[in-house]
């Protein structure tokens, strides 16, 4: 009997079915797709630009260097060390911050279930793409109102004429339009097909209304699309990516081409990259290039853990995690030219400065960019790549989320579990289609935003932070670095400059930043109107449904575990090093006898 089967005689089934990456490159681009997400291409060029242009590189790369690379190179190795999702992973290291892990559930569950409504919504404008016109390229429907203008002309006094100047009349030969008053109230087709259409948006959160059915088919879709993308857990999400990962950056590169051929182009990239060197004495840039670091490289949520669980366990990740974190950032800066060459154009054809064109989130993917498109030749071309381009980027990134959540599961119930991996993903994602149906309504626009502020917010570093704490000072930096060295072979390039960062870099400038938040905080808004106060709580309220866990979990524990008070602490602060002396000896195992 060979040595493997032996073990697996000895030891049960449930280690040798949780299976591996089927090739390197699938554990890459896995990555890659979730760590490259819809915030690289529609907040980071904006937070740029309104942060210091070319000077809030600085602060950017200085907090990629300080928090991002380090937390994304310590989560890869964890997960790989102990080939065990974001539950057991903690049981292992630190099992008293056992909590840590159900946060981080918590917030990818919450942050699953706002997110598709996101890519339903991409799915909705690239059908209507495929109407001939676009249906908010002009104001002649029947949602518009009186106040929507193609042409934004305004008179230089009250009682003056003006010659106009239409958005289109430097692009193309347009009718000319009569001037409006300074302060008449202008809304754009755009604008409002979005809200008056596609939302038909109430007057507040506390305003459901209906569900868009429309909206509500296009999410089931999307949640069809994500099961069959994961069912097979890795097999199948693993070759999914192939595409997914990749596509987007031949679309940007399309786009960029395209958006550099049109005029005004370098006003927009002006903009984008004109540095603003007295924006560096500003503590808000350096925070929002911290936080920015943060989400971009998706740290804290479970996914990378759940990814690099599934590693041999010798592969190089201290190489994956530099290589993953500079493909991010360097998509997020390039980002940047595609979308400004396009607002520069924006800017010049509707005769206004970039700054006023220039937007985030929501309103640059479904108000800006769509307006920017409907004025180009064969715009139905550009906005069906442009819409699916953004449906990819948020699929990849979904399906990491669902990947921690079914994982986790597996992992903690594997001999029920692991066998119906299938019905899981399934049993999830109907639930948490169930649960995206009020991000569906005419008040589903507001739901995203105080989901999006709170959810993976404030709760998220404070997650973060106790990690750093697990990690750096509960299972032992030194002790970590050892056990990297373990898996790649040598000690990592600035060995001692991983340690100083989980144990006092990385967790300090975590802690500063969210004190900053806490003490700069400003409730959550929409198109400029905030929420009610009760609105907010809610979002304080789904916020602390994931940091209850850490210190719950811990008294739990503690109350629950035998021995003495001291026996208690002592166990529950102590690494199970039998667990790993087990995985090497598997892992050892299975790579002589593959």
């Amino acid at each position: 009997m060979s040595e493997k089967k032996k073990y697996i005689e000895e030891n049960g089934e449930e280690e040798t079915e949780r299976g591996h990456w089927g090739h390197k490159m699938d554990f890459m681009l896995s990555c890659i797709g979730y760590a490259v997400g819809l915030g690289n291409v529609w907040r980071f060029p904006y937070l740029c630009a309104a942060s210091g242009g070319g000077a809030f590189l600085i602060p950017y790369c200085t907090m990629l260097i300080l928090v991002g690379i380090p937390i994304f190179f310590m989560e890869l190795a964890i997960g790989q060390y102990t080939q065990e999702g974001p539950l057991k992973v903690w049981e292992n290291l630190f099992p008293l911050l056992k909590g840590v892990g159900y946060a981080m559930l918590v917030c990818s569950f919450g942050v699953g279930i706002y997110y598709n409504i996101i890519i339903a919504w991409c799915y909705y404008f690239m059908f209507a793409s495929m109407q001939d016109p676009l249906p908010w390229a002009s104001c002649n429907h029947t949602w518009n109102t009186a106040t929507c203008r193609v042409s934004v002309v305004r008179c230089p006094a009250a009682n003056a004429t003006a010659a106009p100047t239409t958005m289109i009349t430097r692009a193309i030969n347009a009718t000319k339009a009569p001037c409006l008053p300074i302060n008449a109230p202008v809304t754009t087709p755009s604008e409002e097909y979005w809200n008056r259409e596609v939302l038909k948006i109430s007057s507040g959160i506390g305003q459901p209304g209906e569900v868009r059915w429309h909206l509500a088919l296009c999410l089931l879709l999307a949640w069809i699309v994500i099961y069959f993308c994961i069912f097979k857990g890795i097999k199948s999400s693993g070759k999914v990516v192939y595409f997914s990962a990749t596509f987007p950056y031949v679309v940007l590169v399309i786009l960029l081409i395209r958006g550099v051929t049109l005029p005004g182009h370098l006003d927009g990239i002006l903009f984008y990259l004109t540095p603003r060197w007295e924006k560096l004495g500003d503590a808000n840039v350096w925070a929002s290039a911290t936080t920015q670091i943060f989400f971009s490289l998706s740290v804290g949520f479970g996914g990378l853990i759940t990814m690099a669980s599934y590693n041999q366990f010798y592969n190089n990740c201290f190489r994956d995690s530099l290589t993953v974190s500079l493909i991010n950032c360097g998509t997020s800066f390039f980002a940047g030219f595609v979308i400004f060459s396009v607002v520069g154009f924006m800017a010049y054809a509707s005769g206004r400065p970039v700054e006023a064109v220039a937007d985030q989130g929501v309103s640059l993917a479904f108000i800006v960019y769509p307006a920017a498109v409907a004025q180009m030749p064969v715009s139905q071309l550009w906005s069906i790549i442009f819409f699916f381009m953004l449906i990819t980027l948020g699929m990849d990134s979904q399906f990491a989320f669902m990947e921690t959540i079914i994982t986790a599961a597996v992992d903690e119930y594997p001999a029920v579990l692991r066998s119906r991996k299938w019905i899981i993903s399934m049993i999830g994602c109907c639930l948490m289609y169930l649960l995206g149906l009020p991000c569906a309504t005419q008040a589903g626009a507001y739901v995203v935003q105080l989901l999006d502020d709170h959810v993976a917010g404030i709760s998220l570093l404070i997650l973060c932070i106790f990690e750093c704490i697990a990690v750096g000072w509960g299972y032992g930096a030194f002790r970590l670095a050892k056990d990297i060295e373990k898996m790649i072979g040598y000690k990592p390039f600035l060995y001692y400059w991983w340690i100083l960062c989980w144990k006092f870099i990385s967790l300090g400038t975590l802690l500063f930043v969210t004190v900053f938040k806490i003490v700069g905080y400003t409730p959550s808004s929409y198109g400029g109107k905030p929420m009610p106060a009760w609105a907010d709580g809610v979002g304080w309220f789904t916020a602390c449904c994931s940091m209850v866990f850490i210190p719950g979990i811990a008294i739990f524990k503690l109350f629950t575990a035998n021995g003495s008070w001291s026996d208690r602490f002592r166990e529950l602060t102590t690494p199970r090093d039998d667990k790993f002396g087990d995985l090497q000896r598997l892992t050892s195992i299975f790579n002589n006898s593959a």
